[in-house]
């Protein structure tokens, strides 16, 4: 057999190689190389409701620090989902006894590729700073995550692009599968009291399925795996922990009754890699200080802009930027380009809000006063005021709006605990028996960080010898509600 393509004769073997070459789907990914992905979820990934995580960025504000994180959700949840695929394959392979399906393999690259459809406007920053301050500004108490949205952007996107026959025609049943695949990205749909195992995708003997995109265990996944490699790479900070050697060592075991994922004993060295550079980018990134008073800028911005911002839902119904979540028509239309919306918008109702990116982008930024660690790490001064009037107030002209107190937690993913500690371990010798490792130490840390809005020298000189004059910064706090600041996102 022969045939032409691009105007040179090709022989059948060449042809078959070149059809594989062209029609079959093949991602050049900077951390994972090609990558080739199952047709499912490239009629996934081409949809309007997951391109739309092409114009949301993976770290928020911390494009505004470091120029080389320009990264978008798009290209995480992609390599995520690819990564569920592996891990899910190689237990596949390595122990048949788990009785692993193609239905679950499949099910798993899903969860992965769609765990992140629910995030909002510049990441963590809407579900975590602009929502709890809008909801509390309504007098509402309901909270939301970015995972209940993941969940009902699949169902949002499944129904507008028709795919549920698509999932049937691949050997899964969506009346199963649907729930499964959910309950992998933001846990059991309905929690019981009554039963111990409360997911219905899946029989409690898969529990360690439940492990691979989101695992509440103890933070070890491949969502995790993915961040760091990717996050480390576009900051240019050198990420030690190879999470190759956890697909090629991963096991399952049984632990207090119930099938989990391991790892050798060798690889705990690897393992404390994983959650030490976790802490790092914390440090030298998610947490820097400009990147968290930024964000707090665009939230505050966000906040003054609400109610001033239409957009278009379901049924031709209004939606705000806080009540946009309500409804996933109008919520795909939400991302990053709403920065730029109130940026360039000339309407009078959001000069506020215009003014603060404005202040933003042309580096106008609140300043940093300093920072204290309290004596003792916890919930502090939640809807508490200041403890005592700043010295000298009157005469320096600052009130205590004038301040952005942020509250910054980093540790290894479990607070105060350690979560290695959490992890089991099998030996070469015994394959099948599981055991904890007994490491002593315990990471976390804490800092309060001040910040003055009024930016003129006079003001920031008068703030630096006021706050070297405040004896116990846990007794400092501003606006008189609760914390501005928020802990350390536990996940990316």
């Amino acid at each position: 057999m022969l045939c032409f393509a691009s105007g040179h004769l090709l022989s059948a073997p060449l042809f078959a190689s070149f059809c594989l070459f062209v029609f079959c789907q093949v991602f050049n990914d900077p951390i994972h190389g090609s990558i080739e992905l199952h047709p499912l979820l490239i009629k996934i990934i081409d949809t309007p409701q997951f391109q739309r995580l092409r114009f949301i960025k993976q770290l928020g504000g911390v494009y505004f620090v470091y120029p080389g994180a320009s990264h978008n959700r798009f290209e995480h949840s992609i390599g995520v989902g690819y990564l569920a695929g592996k891990l899910a394959e190689a237990l596949r392979s390595r122990q048949p006894e788990l009785n692993i399906t193609e239905r679950d393999v499949l099910c798993v690259q899903i969860a992965g590729l769609c765990h992140d459809l629910g995030h909002g406007p510049f990441s963590h920053l809407y579900d975590g700073l602009f929502l709890p301050k809008a909801l509390e500004k309504k007098r509402k108490l309901k909270k939301w995550k970015h995972e209940n949205g993941s969940c009902d952007m699949l169902d949002h996107l499944l129904k507008e692009n028709n795919l549920e026959p698509v999932m049937e025609k691949y050997g899964l049943k969506p009346e199963d599968d649907i729930i499964f695949i959910k309950e992998m990205i933001a846990g059991p749909l309905q929690e019981s009291k009554e039963q111990e195992w409360d997911f219905k995708g899946r029989p409690e003997e898969k529990s360690f399925l439940y492990e691979i995109v989101s695992n509440k265990r103890n933070g070890v996944d491949v969502d995790k795996f993915d961040y760091l490699a990717r996050d480390s790479l576009y900051l240019g900070i050198k990420n030690t922990f190879d999470f190759h050697r956890f697909l090629q060592f991963a096991r399952v075991c049984e632990v207090d009754g119930r099938k989990t994922i391991c790892t050798r004993d060798i690889e705990e060295d690897n393992m404390y890699d994983l959650f030490y550079i976790r802490h790092r980018l914390h440090k030298r990134a998610y947490q820097h200080r400009v990147n968290k008073v930024i964000e707090h800028m665009i939230a505050e911005a966000f906040l003054k802009a609400d109610g001033h911002i239409e957009i278009e839902g379901s049924g031709g119904r209004m939606f705000t930027l806080s009540t946009a979540n309500e409804d996933m028509e109008a919520y795909t239309k939400l991302t990053d380009n709403v920065f730029e919306e109130i940026l360039k918008s000339s309407r009078p109702e959001l000069q506020e809000a215009r003014e603060i990116l404005q202040n933003i982008v042309s580096r106008k930024i609140y300043k940093f006063v300093g920072e204290r660690k309290p004596s003792r790490i916890g919930k502090l001064l939640a809807g508490k005021k200041l403890a005592q009037p700043l010295p000298d107030e009157e005469e320096n002209n600052l009130k205590p709006e004038d301040f952005e107190i942020l509250v910054i937690n980093m540790d290894y993913g479990m607070k105060d605990k350690n979560p290695v500690e959490h992890m089991h371990f099998y030996s070469k010798k015994e394959p099948d028996v599981a055991k904890p490792m007994s490491p002593e130490n315990i990471f976390s840390e804490q800092l309060i960080r001040v910040f003055c809005k009024k930016i003129d020298e006079q003001s920031v000189e008068a703030n630096v010898i006021l706050f070297s004059l405040v004896p116990q910064l846990n007794n400092f706090y501003t606006r008189g509600d609760e914390l501005a600041g928020r802990p350390g996102d536990v996940k990316n």
